[in-house]
């Protein structure tokens, strides 16, 4: 999938920290589709995503718990084991628990980064070469990665903010 398409880095925040992760750059509608149904947890959000694009949210949960398997969030040495071996996988998922973790977090990948906090409703767009982020859209649901001509539509009430 890396070679294929280009990536965007999603870093979320909600009560519990905040997790990063890269996909693809439809991703990014998604997202803000699902900020559109009220999400509170990063669970919920990617719960609320599946619908729309299942292989894209299995993908990032496999990653986060391969994540957690490696990384005791107290353990530096489990934090720097990863962080040396990070290259070795494709596009790992990640929660951040210090700030060398924090700073990779804030990398944006070929299409950017955009940072989505729940508990604020605000949606920051650092860096943003996929396209604009609209209030109001639609988008096509995939399945198995690829798009069907089935839509999703949303409609991101006036509580979030959208940033540059």
């Amino acid at each position: 999938m890396r070679s294929l398409v280009q990536m965007m880095r999603f870093t979320v925040i909600d009560a519990m920290g905040t997790a990063s992760f890269a996909g693809p750059g439809h991703g990014l509608k998604i997202l803000v589709a699902g900020c559109s149904r009220g999400p509170e947890t990063l669970n919920g959000l990617l719960e609320v995503v599946r619908r729309y694009d299942m292989a894209f949210v299995d993908r990032v949960r496999g990653e986060l718990a391969r994540f957690d398997e490696h990384v005791v969030r107290d353990d530096q040495s489990t934090i720097d084991d990863w962080l040396d071996q990070r290259h070795a996988i494709d596009q790992p998922a990640f929660r951040v628990f210090d700030q060398r973790l924090r700073n990779l977090s804030l990398l944006p990948e070929k299409l950017g980064i955009v940072l989505f906090n729940l508990p604020e409703q605000r949606i920051v767009q650092i860096q943003n070469a996929y396209g604009e982020v609209l209030r109001r859209d639609r988008g096509r649901i995939r399945e198995r990665g690829a798009p069907v001509n089935r839509y999703y539509h949303y409609d991101l009430p006036s509580s979030w903010q959208l940033l540059p």
